[in-house]
């Protein structure tokens, strides 16, 4: 272990870029000049440590070690970039630079109200995240981890309409409130565990902590809690059902929040939380050595209680993004799922399913990172929300929706993008366990048929269907989640949430009775505050909110030249064909272009991909054995040489 000032600068490089961002409020090109050069600071800090960390050095800094002040024995603010570390925040920091672009043109295509207060928000948050990257205990990322549900409130809350205050504070009693008690609970009661058997020490070790191992076997049931608890703190994050709720409700904020924050930093914590508590808190032999006795069923491991949670999360909520017509919703319910296989591998403690969860982090992040991105481009230029209205989309918007494809086709798991690689180790690892495992096999079969379920009615709307003639549900066809008829203008027809085609159009009617004049600024008000709403556009930015009926409205033009309308729906009937290369500004299309390909990338060379090598490396430290021979060593074996 190296002491290095590495891990704390790339925590603190965007906190510094806050003050850069906040001063530079009145000048755009600066105030998102600082955004990307933060991002590729710290990136390049990040990066600049892989090499050691890929040939065995751990790099730390210790708030002790360079002050001399600690909270408690053995308690130490402490920053380290390891394996597992590094795999967070490499992923984290890369795709914070093109979502700083892709923020760049999302917030102007809408002229975006509070613009400075997003990028400082957005620059703490990555700054959050990357701490819970590099916490070297648990302390460390308790504090980290609440900081972070702080600092993404007002990205939550943006719009500053009821709907987003609502979600805001939801969001904030989940993640705050709620998992941040339960994760201080059980830090706590780990920290006194530890100290029953030596000084207390909250440090995470590869394999898990040796004083809790030989706590756990004077006081198992303090220990039991103790691991659920954390489960519990980490699993809000993660959306865990029945605490999944928020993750819906919070994308009432701009794209790029729903797309970096709801796809790769706020919810990864969560799953990333739990990867340190199995594998580097408890490890899994300390789990597998430390079994619940359920009544009439006998001893069961504590991983079995995470898996069977993970795999129903992952059934459930594919089942329920079928039911959304409103595409980020869809989107939303499907990374709740598709979080819930990061968790599932984790717990079923085998090596090849931990590599498989591991690498699910970056490909999931990967697709779903360019199937938002693509939403919010499809809501800038065309202000289209609901699937039921997209007929035909594809030949306004023929680069976006091919890159939702291949997004698509990732959350399905289907070759070669990236979803299939993680899938696919997560599946051997669940064949090779066997038995009554079997069960968590067919959950994610299952949950891949489900996938393909609500993503292809997106992609057949888009490119296999005509505007004035279409069918709304082409894969499964009831009221709820879209429009009842196929065919026809005859039938009253229901959208999400039962609300019917003629409530949206009388919704529609009422908001395209704004006036030109009314949207435009006071100078001033009675009391000289200029607190006059600065976003121009008609609609919150991406809010759940009723679409429209296609019809063009003129009196207020928030695009310039741009040709589209202000409603859900094509204008005038049809889609305008555009070419890929003009169907949006090169600040989103970029942005989408590249992520798209990171996951095909992903897919079709995993073993050149430096994710793949490092979860192999990280599962080599928890077993204490190379990959290669722990293919020959029995499962049972296996976890009780490693409990040993």
């Amino acid at each position: 272990m190296v002491a290095d000032i590495r891990p704390l600068a790339a925590v603190l490089v965007s906190a510094v870029a806050i003050v850069l961002i906040v001063a530079s409020h009145r000048r755009p090109n600066l105030r998102e000049g600082w955004s990307v050069l933060a991002a590729l600071a710290k990136f390049g800090l990040v990066a600049s440590m892989l090499p050691g960390i890929m040939n065995g050095t751990v790099y730390e800094w210790s708030l002790y070690e360079a002050t001399g002040i600690r909270f408690l024995e053995g308690l130490d603010f402490a920053l380290r970039a390891d394996p597992l570390g590094i795999f967070f925040a490499l992923l984290a920091s890369f795709l914070w630079i093109f979502t700083s672009f892709y923020a760049a043109g999302y917030m102007r295509g809408l002229d975006e109200h509070a613009q400075t207060r997003f990028f400082a928000a957005f620059a703490a948050s990555l700054s959050s995240a990357v701490g819970i990257a590099f916490a070297a205990n648990l302390v460390t990322i308790f504090v980290f981890y609440e900081l972070l549900s702080l600092v993404t409130y007002p990205l939550v809350a943006h719009n500053e309409d009821d709907e987003a205050r609502i979600a805001g504070r939801k969001y904030i009693t989940y993640t705050f409130f709620g998992g941040g008690v339960f994760l201080l609970a059980g830090t706590v009661m780990v920290y006194w565990l530890t100290s029953l058997v030596q000084e207390p020490t909250l440090a995470f070790e590869a394999g898990g902590i040796t004083a809790l191992a030989e706590a756990a076997q004077a006081e198992p049931v303090y220990a039991q809690a103790a691991f659920f608890l954390l489960i519990l703190g980490f699993g809000v994050k993660a959306a865990l059902m029945p605490l999944h709720s928020w993750l819906a409700d919070a994308m009432v904020a701009p794209t790029p929040v729903s797309g970096l924050l709801h796809a790769v930093a706020v919810v990864k914590s969560g799953a990333f939380g739990i990867s340190r508590v199995i594998l580097e808190v408890y490890g899994p032999g300390l789990i597998y050595d430390l079994p619940l006795d359920v009544p009439g069923i006998g001893e069961v491991g504590l991983n079995i209680p995470v898996a069977l949670v993970a795999a129903f999360t992952l059934t459930a909520a594919s089942i329920i993004a079928m039911r959304k017509d409103h595409l980020k919703r869809r989107l939303a319910y499907s990374t709740t799922a598709q979080l819930s296989y990061i968790v599932l591998g984790l717990s079923l403690l085998h090596p090849y399913a931990i590599v498989g969860a591991l690498f699910h982090i970056p490909a999931h992040a990967f697709a779903k990172l360019t199937l938002f991105f693509c939403a919010g481009a499809i809501h800038v230029e065309t202000h289209t929300d609901y699937i039921s209205e997209m007929a035909g989309i594809g030949k306004r918007m023929p680069l976006t929706l091919s890159a939702f494809t291949i997004g698509a086709a990732g959350m399905a798991g289907l070759p070669p993008i990236a979803g299939f690689v993680s899938k696919f180790y997560m599946l051997i690892g669940t064949g090779d366990v066997g038995g009554s495992y079997w069960l968590f096999a067919g959950a994610l079969l299952l949950s891949a048929v489900l996938n393909i379920g609500y993503f292809w009615p997106v992609v057949y709307t888009a490119f296999f269907e005509s505007e004035d003639r279409h069918d709304a549900k082409p894969f499964l066809e009831f009221p709820r989640g879209g429009l009842v008829e196929s065919y026809g203008d005859d039938a009253e027809a229901v959208a999400d949430g039962g609300e019917s085609e003629t409530d949206r159009s009388e919704a529609t009617d009422a908001a395209d009775s704004v006036t030109a004049e009314e949207t435009e600024p006071d100078a001033e008000d009675e009391d000289g505050d200029d607190d006059y709403e600065y976003a121009v556009d008609q609609y919150p930015s991406d809010a759940d909110v009723p679409a429209g009926t296609g019809e063009q409205v003129s009196s207020i033009d928030h695009h310039g030249d741009h040709d589209d309308h202000l409603t859900g729906g094509p204008p005038a009937g049809r889609w305008p064909r555009r070419s890929p290369f003009a169907e949006s500004t090169w600040l989103m299309l970029a942005p989408i272009a590249i992520i798209a390909t990171g996951a095909v990338v992903l897919g079709i060379v995993p073993d050149h991909a430096v994710f793949l090598d490092l979860a192999v490396r990280i599962v080599e430290g928890v077993f204490g054995m190379p990959f290669d021979e722990l293919e020959g060593v029995p499962f049972d074996q296996l976890l009780t040489e490693v409990s040993n």
